[in-house]
């Protein structure tokens, strides 16, 4: 039980990190997100190509591709790579925020979508604004629709910050490795996979008690 111990407050190192990145990430991406909804609906054509390239490219590659290019790829592009030269850490938080951006905001575009066409027209009859309509009539049923996706994204981070693996900042694989080469024993694993689970269910009960609440 004490190597168990030892292992999981070794671990807890590397859940900190993580969970760093995902509270940072959800804090950024989702508005970022619901921009390029707003852009990828915008009647300026520009803008619109613009939104949905990005929503395209970034869903279309893997994240780790990203995140590589990134840290190693960025410092070498002509001109500009030379200022974009980022620590790891940096460098990843960039990458999944623009990443998941791309995600979220194509849950949104689904989230108003679902929203009747009826909602708007009832708005504009009472005289509200389009800033009004959407902040207080469209928002709100839209995220109530969103909220499972938006769920399961965010399951999908926590999972997805192993990732940190791939450009050396140090996090739960990255300690359950070192741990495992050195004692030749898999335990570390075991134990890593016990924390990502305890994270996602803890996370998974707070957004189903949100659910509830925006139900009513």
């Amino acid at each position: 039980m004490q190597y168990i111990f030892n292992i999981f407050m070794t671990l807890l190192e590397g859940a900190k990190t993580a969970s760093i990145l995902f509270i940072v990430v959800i804090l950024l991406s989702l508005p970022l997100g619901f921009l390029f909804t707003l852009m990828a609906r915008s009647s300026i054509a520009p803008i619109r190509w613009f939104a949905n390239a990005y929503i395209y490219i970034l869903r279309g590659t893997p994240l780790l591709l990203q995140l590589i290019f990134i840290f190693f790829g960025v410092p070498y592009l002509p001109v500009i790579g030379k200022y974009l030269v980022f620590e790891r850490f940096t460098a990843a938080l960039i990458g999944f925020v623009l990443n998941y951006a791309a995600y979220f905001a194509e849950i949104f575009r689904g989230g108003l979508l679902a929203v009747d066409k009826g909602q708007y027209e009832a708005a504009k009859v009472l005289g509200m604004s389009r800033f009004k309509t959407t902040v207080f009539v469209i928002l709100p049923q839209m995220i109530r629709v969103a909220l499972p996706s938006v769920t399961n994204e965010a399951v999908s981070l926590v999972k997805d910050t192993s990732l940190l693996y791939a450009v050396a900042v140090p996090e739960i694989i990255h300690y359950a490795t070192g741990i495992v080469n050195r004692d030749f024993n898999v335990t570390a694993f075991a134990v890593a996979a016990a924390i990502y689970l305890v994270m996602n269910t803890l996370l998974s009960f707070l957004f189903k008690k949100l659910e509830k609440k925006l139900e009513y």
